[in-house]
């Protein structure tokens, strides 16, 4: 059974928080922590790893938009801002400091909880996305090493590239390492760098 998206919420007007934490709560949220200012919230977040944390842009101490700013530079979730200020200029400041969503108040659990489930989707679109990136540049960045290893063994054994390739291939296969590491071998052995 999946857990419920942990939820941290973030709003100075101590009523408009209640309701929203209640409204979250109702429509089977896991609320772990609100706070009143956006300072709390980055430390919070820090702390809890939260799913998702619904800013206020207008907030004491630090505002909701360079807290999100905060919680996006540290990876501790996903955005999404809450405010009274419609206007296209703050929408834009929140979608640059990486919010994943916009509610303008007043707002009802008909307005929150959609933005909320689009905004967790999209945090969990970035995670998967990262993570494909991340792996990708590790293919890449093997696949140069091996290269330059091929590079290596046609200069020094005089052999062709596919043989060069086969050569670690082979290596690799019967020692049980990656071709990366097979190549990484070649150059502490030949005292070359990868």
């Amino acid at each position: 059974m999946e857990s419920a998206p942990r939820i941290i919420v973030a709003e100075d007007e101590a009523l408009i928080r209640m309701d929203l934490v209640e409204m979250l709560r109702e429509a089977g949220f896991d609320v772990v922590g609100h706070v009143g200012d956006g300072r709390a919230a980055v430390d919070l977040a820090r702390r809890l790893t939260p799913d998702l944390v619904i800013l206020d842009v207008k907030m004491p101490v630090l505002d909701g938009i360079s807290a999100a700013e905060q919680i996006v530079a540290e990876d501790l979730g996903s955005e999404l801002m809450l405010t009274a200020f419609g206007q296209r200029s703050l929408v834009q400041r929140a979608v640059e400091a990486g919010a994943m969503g916009y509610v303008v108040k007043p707002f009802t659990a008909s307005d929150v909880v959609p933005a909320v489930e689009v905004a967790l989707a999209r945090g969990r679109q970035m995670v998967t996305l990262r993570a494909e990136v991340s792996g990708l540049e590790g293919a890449l960045e093997a696949r140069k090493v091996v290269d330059r290893a091929k590079a290596l063994l046609m200069r020094n054994k005089g052999v062709s590239e596919a043989e060069a390739f086969r050569l670690i291939q082979t290596t690799a296969m019967d020692s049980r390492l990656s071709m990366r590491e097979v190549a990484e071998q070649l150059f502490k052995e030949s005292d070359a760098t990868p």
